[in-house]
């Protein structure tokens, strides 16, 4: 059906405007009115009686980059929540752009996070890489930014040495590529190895084709603990010297001890630097626990040792003594939130596979170690590090906190590392926000929580078109009683479909009908300053 009206809903229009009964006209794609009696009676109607009909939803921060690659029902749990976009390339971490020399070691390290990079599709170059996903047969539309660290271990792999003028200008070369390719900015990963070696002076470069063309900076701070404050100080600073506009990713407070306090002065940073003019805001998931890898548990003292050096005594040894002390400017989340906060959410081995769901203190008692600190050190060496965590960080005073700030986004920060017991936003982020902070606790409005899932984070991307129902935009659309649509996935049981969603549209398309999917597949890679299509 290239051309239908929906009819008698009341509408978010997602820019945070107050509802209104109003019906939509759809042709070919496009959004041609929204208003009392749009479109001809002569035209297909869809009812939507007793029912919202708002933007499709988009998440600029979900780690799918290889899933269209690799999953024939990719598109399922993101439909299912709303979602008709999706920003890949997050945290730095990306499969692209690697040759085969540097890809293997790089790959291993992002599995928790992206899932297995399928072997067939050319990742040496952005253009290869969306050729490919041209190629596929996607459900929902796909845009990216370009991963720094993904860059830097293109050019120089892991190694912790600065760039020598020849691999800066090298670097700086992939990410004009990715900005070429239609990315819609550039993501940072500072906690992360090899990023975290990087010197913030050479940013400067790095992020220059990211600034030339407005691009959007993503970025996951060096910490999220006790150096919160610090961290946030240094991104700022990071993007105004870069002249780039920043969005602080998944912004939080972790560690007991931090809770109810460290978020308030991060935001303060944050709200000095917007008085200034420095165009900044932040992204948040509404849960109380995050999901990494186990590695970035690892102390910077042993980053750089290979998983197998753990498989000795000396190695598990080494863990112990460095995981019980301090590491100034370093966030230890095994002193700061204690191992019964920690879970494993997804491991490389059938021999552990048991221990997906637990948390180290049980799954270190299962495995009869004394300390948890054995069990991850064997897990690093045994399973290649392949371990993918839950780390219940937070107190949920603090993500309403950061709910209620005007310059907030939502997101998924979806990961894609499978495993039995993934976290529950992959599923059900979305209707969660509606759910939990619209309806339960009334700490938005339903219209600032739709402007916050669509119109907000559409802007900060540069995607035209998107997160908004008027005249000429893109018809990614939704229909749903609010009442029903709602997550189903929790910590202990995850892998559920939101339920609830009567209709999604991409591109005009029907995407998804009462929660099953349809056989259309309308969703297209977005590139920066796309028109709408």
């Amino acid at each position: 059906m290239d051309e239908f009206v929906v009819r008698g809903g009341l509408v978010y229009d997602g820019t945070g405007a107050p509802p209104a009964q109003a019906d939509v006209w759809v042709r070919d794609g496009e959004i041609m009115a929204v208003g009392v009696d749009a479109g001809g009676s002569d035209i297909p109607a869809v009812d939507a009686s007793g029912c919202v009909v708002t933007p499709g939803f988009v998440d600029i921060h979900r780690h799918c980059d290889a899933a269209p690659l690799r999953d024939a029902d990719f598109g399922r749990v993101e439909l299912a929540q709303g979602i008709t976009c999706a920003l890949a390339g997050n945290c730095g971490l990306a499969p692209v752009p690697l040759d085969v020399s540097r890809h293997g070691e790089f790959y291993e390290y992002i599995e928790p996070v992206v899932g297995k990079v399928p072997p067939h599709v050319c990742y040496n170059s952005y253009a290869g890489y969306v050729r490919a996903l041209e190629q596929t047969e996607l459900p929902l539309h796909l845009g990216f930014l370009a991963g720094i660290g993904a860059v830097r271990c293109a050019v120089k792999g892991f190694s912790a040495q600065p760039f020598t003028k020849r691999e800066l200008e090298q670097a700086v070369a992939l990410v004009d590529q990715a900005m070429e390719a239609g990315a819609c900015g550039a993501s940072l990963g500072i906690m992360y190895r090899p990023e975290c070696y990087t010197a913030p002076s050479e940013y400067n470069a790095l992020l220059r084709p990211v600034a030339l063309r407005d691009g959007l900076l993503c970025t996951h701070i060096r910490g999220e603990g006790d150096s919160l404050v610090e961290s946030v100080r240094e991104v700022i600073g990071i993007a105004r010297r870069a002249g780039v506009r920043l969005n602080i990713s998944h912004f939080k407070a972790t560690g007991v001890h931090n809770w109810r306090d460290k978020i308030f002065r991060a935001v303060e940073c944050i709200e000095a630097a917007r008085a200034q003019g420095q165009d900044v805001t932040a992204d948040f998931y509404p849960y109380d626990g995050g999901s990494t890898t186990l590695l970035s548990l690892l102390p910077p003292t042993l980053a750089e040792y290979p998983p197998p050096f753990f498989a000795g005594h000396e190695g598990a040894a080494r863990l112990r003594e460095e995981l019980y002390r301090e590491h100034p400017g370093w966030d230890n989340m095994v002193t700061s939130i204690g191992w019964e906060r920690i879970l494993i959410s997804s491991v490389e081995g059938a021999e552990y596979a048991r221990y997906q769901g637990e948390n180290f203190v049980r799954a270190a008692q299962m495995h009869g170690c004394g300390d948890p600190a054995d069990l991850m050190a064997e897990l690093i060496a045994r399973a290649g590090g392949k371990v993918g965590i839950i780390v219940l960080s937070m107190a949920w005073e603090d993500v309403q906190a950061v709910a209620r700030l005007p310059y907030t986004a939502l997101i998924s920060d979806a990961l894609y590392g499978g495993g039995g017991n993934p976290h529950p936003r992959l599923y059900g982020a979305f209707p969660r926000m509606l759910r939990k902070l619209v309806r339960e606790e009334g700490v938005l409005s339903f219209e600032q929580a739709v402007y916050k899932m669509t119109a907000m984070p559409a802007q900060r991307a540069h995607l035209s078109g998107r997160g908004v129902l008027r005249p000429g935009a893109a018809a990614d659309l939704l229909v749903f009683r609010p009442e029903d649509f709602t997550d189903t996935a929790t910590y202990a049981s995850p892998k559920h479909c939101a339920a609830g969603l009567r209709r999604a549209y991409v591109s005009g398309q029907l995407a998804l009908r009462d929660g099953e999917m349809c056989k259309t597949r309308a969703g297209r890679v977005l590139r920066r300053d796309d028109k709408k299509g």
